[in-house]
């Protein structure tokens, strides 16, 4: 599926760590900050995690919503949050169906091995549904920052 800014963004429906199923049209009215990252507790996905966390009150001024989604159990995430106390929910995308949907579950490379995996992205969703922006293959440095400096602009 070919994402395109300015038409609807793929509604999806997963477990979160709350324990709730979490749909993205639960927060029609908000902007949607939808984060996908490898793996919890590596280092990358750590400090993306905390950077977000940082910046989690200047998110929430601008009436933004933070959803971070990675192929990791539910379980493996809430230990995530409590560790670095992360304040806002994180998705289990077990079977990879919405980061299929989103086009962020790619062929990588690592030390001569390939294997299928998440390609670090974030999406930023208006109130109205709609893909406003979105950022692939995310650096981490600075890359928080940019995001909450795009939806300050909207």
């Amino acid at each position: 599926m070919t994402l395109k800014l300015g038409e609807k963004a793929p509604e999806f429906s997963l477990p979160s760590n709350n324990g709730e199923e979490v749909k993205l049209s639960d927060f029609e009215g908000k902007f949607v900050v939808l984060y996908f990252y490898p793996k919890d507790m590596t280092p990358g996905c750590t400090t993306e995690a905390c950077d977000f966390r940082d910046q989690h009150e200047s998110f929430k001024e601008l009436d933004a919503v933070i959803l971070g989604i990675s192929p990791d159990p539910v379980a493996r995430h809430q230990k995530f949050i409590d560790k670095h106390d992360l304040p806002f929910l994180l998705l289990a995308d077990e079977e990879h169906k919405v980061a299929e949907l989103y086009d962020v579950w790619k062929l990588k490379k690592n030390f001569g091995k390939e294997y299928m995996g998440i390609e670090r992205s974030t999406f930023v969703i208006n109130k109205d549904g709609e893909l406003l922006k979105e950022w692939r293959k995310v650096r981490v440095a600075g890359h928080v920052e940019e995001a909450l400096q795009f939806i300050k602009e909207q």
